[in-house]
Parts: structure tokens; C-alpha cells; sequence
């Protein structure tokens, strides 16, 4: 399986944007957030592209999939 890093936490503060912010833009509850940041939780394509238009940071810095 490969390695995800999730760095959405350093974007979504530098927006000074808390957790819950961020996750009423892109219509998804605090605690997905909260396990996306943590790594321990996999975003959909959709998720992860919503996610970045908020934070105007390319998806490749907010999400790193190693090895795929």
C-alpha cells in the first residue's frame, strides 16, 4: 500500500481557516478534517480537489501519495 501524507493542516492554518471552516466549504463534517489530517483517512478525488480550490494550493502539495 502506498505511503499518504496529508498536509492540508499547514494550508488550511496559513488561510487561518479552523477545522470546521474548512469543512463546511467542502460539505463534509470536522472529524473527516480532523482523520485527514491526522493520516488516517484517504480523500476521494472529489474531496481532494474541493479541498485544494479552497486552500488555492495545487492538489500535489496538499496530498502526496508515495509510490502510486
Amino acid at each position: 500500500m502506498a505511503d499518504f501524507i496529508c498536509n492540508i493542516k499547514k494550508y488550511r492554518q496559513l488561510k487561518e481557516l479552523t477545522q470546521e471552516q474548512l469543512a463546511e466549504k467542502v460539505g463534509v463534517r470536522r472529524e473527516t478534517i480532523m482523520r485527514l489530517e491526522a493520516g488516517k483517512y484517504n480523500p476521494s478525488l472529489k474531496l481532494a480537489v474541493d479541498i485544494s480550490r479552497v486552500l488555492e494550493t495545487p492538489i500535489e502539495d496538499c496530498f502526496n501519495f508515495n509510490g502510486c
